[in-house]
């Protein structure tokens, strides 16, 4: 594994152990050469699975990506990465369990809308923004305003 400091190609495993949920295997490593520790994941891949984006190009689904937009909605949110790892696992077993190997961005951008929902309001609205492509205030308030009304429980206006 090549260290993301220093570029190094030889790292040693300090500790290995299971995921909480048992679909990986997270190792901790240390660089020989300039010291720094980090942390990997190994899953367990099924399938190839494609993505087909907005523009109609087909791409290779890329776990690390998915957990990279997370991560980002994320942000300093008290959101452990075991937490976010367990929403990226979920997402990658539905897709392969479909029996499908192509999805369109829009239905795992879904999946991602969902689970951050039930998880953090704010990465919910932060992920929203970036995948409906906000472009002003009025865009967030709209959706807020849409939010509070599915809030409301029914009979409520």
């Amino acid at each position: 594994m090549k260290c993301p400091f220093c570029g190094s190609a030889d790292t040693q495993v300090k500790d290995s152990r299971n995921t909480d949920d048992d679909t990986a295997v997270r190792r901790r490593r240390e660089c020989p050469e300039c010291g720094q520790r980090f942390t990997t994941f190994e899953h367990v891949q099924l399938r190839d699975l494609m993505v087909v984006k907005r523009n109609g190009e087909r791409v290779m689904f890329d776990r690390d990506k998915l957990a990279k937009s997370i991560y980002i909605a994320v942000r300093k949110r008290p959101i452990s990465s075991e937490r976010v790892e367990k929403i990226v696992n979920s997402i990658q077993r539905r897709l392969e369990s479909t029996g499908e190997i192509e999805f369109t961005s829009t239905q795992i951008g879904e999946m991602v809308m969902e689970s951050l929902a039930t998880l953090d309001m704010v990465a919910y609205i932060r992920f929203a923004s970036v995948y409906k492509d906000f472009r002003e205030a009025k865009d967030f308030e709209n959706f807020l305003a849409d939010l509070e009304q599915m809030a409301k429980p029914k009979g409520e206006d």
